[in-house]
């Protein structure tokens, strides 16, 4: 299938939207700014559809994300700084720049051999752009969402081996995080107890880091789950005539208890 035609429509649509002469006013008054937070959520909507499993819905929010891209590159086209075939132009040349050893002569083995590779090109591409910071952790976007760019962080660190040998040990520092706050907490102390909550959840970050899982993605499901439940809990006291704002903690607590056994959930 020739997807050409696809991306030309979606180009001549948005330069539509844009035109001063009969465009769509909303789209007309954005900038790079104010579209910037909806780049973001749809890029979490499809981490969204991802972790459900719909893929119907994933071809739905990768073209919001595409949208996105074709949104901002117009925005620069009419600035005179790049287009979109500039863009794609751009992370072709990179993609091929960071596989040699699939469109050179380079010999990389495995993915592990591969991620070092590849943080060795972006030093490299860093020093080539005059980046005169020349630290591990250069490169890593202080945009990021917060729980990924810790584990970005922590990688770097664990390259010169700034790490701990096995998940167990990073338990004693999260008792020690959770005892510093509790500390904070008995002086009543908010900068310190801020602090603190971000360094237990630093603590945790690393945690998963070493139990090899994402973090986010961990955060996601545990919502989604009580998300599920707090829905179902609310089923069940409407189906009684009961309001949960009326309910007493223990009240809340059973019927959250009862609502996981119906589903069939362990704690």
């Amino acid at each position: 299938m020739n997807d050409k035609p696809s991306i030309n429509r979606l180009l001549d649509i948005m330069a539509r939207l844009r035109d001063p002469d009969g465009g769509c006013p909303w789209d007309i008054e954005q900038d790079f700014r104010s579209i910037a937070p909806y780049t973001i959520e749809e890029a979490h909507e499809v981490a969204d559809a991802i972790e459900r499993g719909d893929l119907d819905d994933l071809k739905d929010e990768l073209g919001d994300l595409l949208f996105q891209v074709v949104f901002h590159a117009r925005m620069a086209e009419e600035e005179g700084a790049f287009t979109f075939g500039d863009v794609v132009a751009a992370i072709s040349d990179k993609l091929e720049r960071r596989h040699p050893h699939v469109f050179g002569d380079a010999d990389i083995t495995d993915a592990q051999a591969q991620t070092v590779n590849w943080e060795n090109i972006k030093a490299a591409e860093r020093a080539e752009r005059g980046d005169g910071d020349d630290s591990l952790l250069a490169g890593v976007s202080r945009g990021l969402p917060a729980l990924r760019r810790s584990v970005k962080l922590q990688k770097r660190a664990a390259r010169v081996g700034f790490d701990w040998s096995a998940a167990e040990p990073v338990f004693e520092k999260i008792i020690e995080e959770l005892d510093e706050l509790k500390a904070a907490m008995a002086e009543t102390d908010a900068d310190g107890i801020d602090e603190e909550v971000g360094d237990l959840l630093f603590a945790m970050t690393n945690l998963a880091r070493k139990l090899d899982v994402d973090p986010g993605g961990a955060l996601r499901r545990s919502n989604h789950k009580f998300e599920r439940r707090f829905r179902a809990m609310e089923a069940l006291a409407n189906q009684r005539g009961l309001g949960l704002a009326a309910m007493k903690h223990d009240e809340l607590e059973d019927h959250y208890r009862e609502v996981k056994r119906r589903l069939g959930e362990a704690d």
